[in-house]
């Protein structure tokens, strides 16, 4: 699946010192960059995005949740990079592995609503934050996990499970398996193009395709590997 081609406008400004942009800059910028993806977003999206920012910002002082510290970076390096695999999200039933400071947990379940996610880190702090979050953004969509993938076991399986920060493909596979049905899809997020850890895939898995994502104001590569079963 391909993304809708880019509108070419002209960017809304930004704030001489972005790390001080007002809660209203922020969603014009997203506002703006989500349209160019052609994504159609719920009314309370975009405030909830921002509100999200915000939460990074303040716990980042405390917590060092990510090394993105500029508001207008956050917005393309944490928001935007999330949300360009929305599209490739199948079933109502999400994991996200390693969810760190709840990306691409968190953006995604706000722009899906109809899906159910589980937010799963070993991290306490991290996760601590997750909570946080869920509550002030009223999300009621998250179920925030604190434990390591391998000792977590579900009362169902999940359709999709992303993954943005994780260790390798093959680590990923094995951590998820017993939490797959035959049909689920694994959307691991990649830099560069994985080639040696494709070389590693689990023989019961196959890649069943490779995304060069497009994200907004981002130069860096970004891969999607999208893996599932092999079907008997």
């Amino acid at each position: 699946m391909g993304y809708p081609g880019r509108k070419k406008r002209s960017k809304p400004g930004r704030d001489r010192h972005s790390d001080h942009m007002t809660a209203e800059a922020v969603q014009r910028i997203l506002r703006f960059e989500i349209e160019s993806l052609g994504y159609a977003l719920p009314e309370a999206a975009l405030p909830s995005l921002v509100e999200f920012i915000q939460l990074l910002e303040k716990w980042n002082t405390v917590y060092n949740l990510t090394s993105v510290r500029d508001k207008a970076q956050m917005v393309y390096r944490h928001i935007l990079d999330s949300l360009v695999i929305s599209p490739f999200l199948q079933g109502e039933a999400i994991l996200d592995v390693g969810s760190g400071a709840g990306l691409p947990g968190i953006p995604l379940a706000i722009v899906n609503p109809d899906c159910q996610f589980t937010l799963l880190d070993s991290n306490q702090k991290k996760t601590r934050f997750i909570q946080q979050a869920v509550g002030e953004l009223g999300l009621t969509n998250i179920e925030v996990i604190t434990e390591r993938i391998e000792d977590f076991q579900s009362k169902r399986p999940y359709d999709t499970v992303t993954a943005r920060a994780y260790s390798a493909i093959e680590n990923l596979i094995k951590g998820v398996d017993h939490l797959l049905h035959d049909q689920s899809v694994i959307l691991a997020m990649k830099g560069t193009y994985p080639i040696a850890e494709l070389e590693n895939i689990p023989s019961a898995y196959h890649v069943e395709n490779i995304e060069k994502l497009q994200v907004p104001g981002l130069d860096a590569d970004r891969h999607l590997v999208i893996i599932k079963r092999k079907q008997s």
